[in-house]
């Protein structure tokens, strides 16, 4: 295990400015990397991101600001990407330098659209980096609640127990407790199934569903992600544990969500492409939808999810979401 890492962030989002926070509480030097120019500039002079957790103040001489990705890998010992999963193929084209030795952390939580597969497996069979070399970084953690130092908690997984302890270590802090995991597969399939059933559950919201109908339908989403894990990666697991049960109810409940804000709109009679506009954040369950239903479609033995089946209907079917969730009440239990 390396004594003394150095740490880069891919990305400028909510996500990836809240990293960078947890980070700069342990580090001198922080890598981050960003397209935008304009946000790295006003870093460097106002000392805080003017797109994403505002309120979050940065001293510049702690970070090592780029918008060549290159540069930030090339620095960093662990690269921890969290660009939404829409834009990551985009930026691994622009990469050059190597990622040999580099120990890959994904805090993206979505399925990379263009081959379907988890982001580990696409930098394992693309890149060639060591499934032990490999992370992820799941909830239940809202980057707003990062931001203003409420007690969040984290889970670290990766195959191995040395590079996970490494990682917890550095995001750590008096607001951020950390724990560790071996079932990187289980929990990366987790963070990004949780996104669309936040959808759903916003979609229930805007129809006019209430409480007692969310608790039913959190049930139905817990034990329809344990069917679907089971398939893609037989192991023990725990699937009431924070990363898997913590991570979907926080995403499913908050006011901060951004998956069951998008959905609150299409329940509301917002058009997919209307409510993205409207939002200015990406909606991770939206991409989500599409591949898992696809990569559980193409697998022998499917997995029973017709929470998934129901939001994919209304997102890419163009269906009525009453009509669709009228008949979707009928199915759960």
């Amino acid at each position: 295990m390396m004594s003394k890492p150095t740490f880069g962030v891919i990305g400028g989002g909510s996500w990836a400015t809240a990293i960078v926070k947890m980070l700069c509480e342990n580090l001198e030097t922080v890598g981050w990397y960003m397209r935008s120019n304009y946000a790295l500039e006003h870093i460097k002079r106002e000392e805080h991101n003017p797109s994403y957790l505002s309120s979050v103040e940065f001293k510049p001489e702690q970070l090592m600001l780029s918008n060549d990705i290159n540069e930030i890998v090339a620095y960093a010992d662990v690269v921890i990407f969290a660009v939404p999963s829409a834009f990551i193929g985009g930026e691994l084209a622009k990469l050059t330098a190597s990622l040999e030795n580099k120990l890959i952390i994904s805090a993206i939580k979505g399925i990379m659209p263009e081959s379907g597969k988890l982001v580990g497996d696409h930098f394992h069979n693309v890149y060639n980096i060591p499934f032990e070399n490999i992370g992820v970084i799941a909830g239940p953690c809202h980057a707003e609640e990062v931001a203003l130092e409420r007690l969040s908690y984290l889970t670290i997984a990766c195959a191995d127990k040395e590079n996970a302890k490494l990682v917890a270590k550095n995001l750590s802090s008096d607001y951020i407790k950390c724990t560790t995991s071996d079932d990187i597969i289980g929990i990366e399939y987790a963070a990004t199934l949780k996104n669309i059933y936040a959808i759903a559950a916003g979609i229930a919201h805007g129809l006019g569903y209430g409480d007692n109908f969310q608790a039913l339908l959190m049930s139905n989403a817990i034990r329809e992600i344990k069917r679907y894990v089971k398939r893609a990666h037989k192991m023990k697991r725990d699937i009431n544990g924070s990363a898997y049960l913590g991570d979907l109810l926080v995403t499913g409940y908050s006011v901060f969500s951004r998956n069951r804000m998008f959905g609150n709109m299409i329940g509301k009679g917002y058009t997919v492409k209307s409510a993205q506009m409207e939002m200015s954040m990406i909606a991770e369950g939206y991409y989500a939808a599409k591949s898992a239903l696809e990569l559980n479609e193409s697998r022998e033995k499917q997995a029973k999810i017709p929470i998934i089946e129901a939001v994919h209907c209304i997102l890419y079917k163009g269906k009525d979401p009453k009509k669709v969730f009228k008949k979707l009440t009928e199915k759960l239990n």
